[in-house]
């Protein structure tokens, strides 16, 4: 059996993602992972620093499946529609659960300050992803705003029709930007 460390970590994954952050206790969390609250406690001083663990290990699973998804593109546009393909792959293998991040943004007050600096922490790696393949800063943005509202609006409407329409958008926009 795994360490109560792992098993909380593991357990708070699944019904944040599931559930959402704020219809998951702490007290359901301790029963699903099978602890104590004592040890809870020893690992996590509060659900929110259970928050940015699942956060930053969210980023780190979601990452390593970009990467793999966009590995073998010879182009950066290759790289760039794969990375719009790999949200498709995502809402199937997830049933348009969206992102973690941006549901998450949308349940915690700005008062939860740590959590809100973890968020803007990884969706900042996400943009950077895009400033470096792009050289147009301009460009570079634009894209990654279509990426997140890719996101969003599949989620919304349980379809990948408009992620679809964001890559022929992108082929046009990187077309003219040479």
């Amino acid at each position: 059996m795994s360490r109560p460390r792992e098993r909380i970590v593991s357990t708070s994954m699944l019904l944040f993602h599931k559930q959402g952050y704020n219809r998951t206790g702490i007290n359901q969390i301790i029963e699903d992972a099978k602890v104590s609250k004592a040890s809870f406690y020893q690992h996590f001083k509060s659900k929110d620093d259970l928050c940015i663990e699942f956060l930053n290990k969210r980023y780190d699973y979601w990452v390593s499946e970009l990467e793999k998804f966009i590995s073998e593109a010879k182009t950066i546009e290759e790289k760039i529609l794969n990375s719009f393909d790999f949200l498709i792959y995502m809402n199937k293998k997830e049933d348009f659960r969206g992102c973690s991040f941006l549901n998450l943004l949308s349940e915690i007050p700005a008062e939860q300050v740590e959590i809100h600096n973890a968020l803007r922490y990884h969706k900042n790696k996400l943009r950077d992803f895009f400033n470096e393949e792009i050289e147009d800063e301009h460009t570079a943005s634009h894209i990654y705003l279509l990426f997140e509202s890719s996101i969003l609006t599949s989620q919304l409407y349980r379809s990948n029709e408009l992620i679809e329409t964001s890559k022929t958008v992108i082929k046009k926009i990187l077309n003219s930007s040479h």
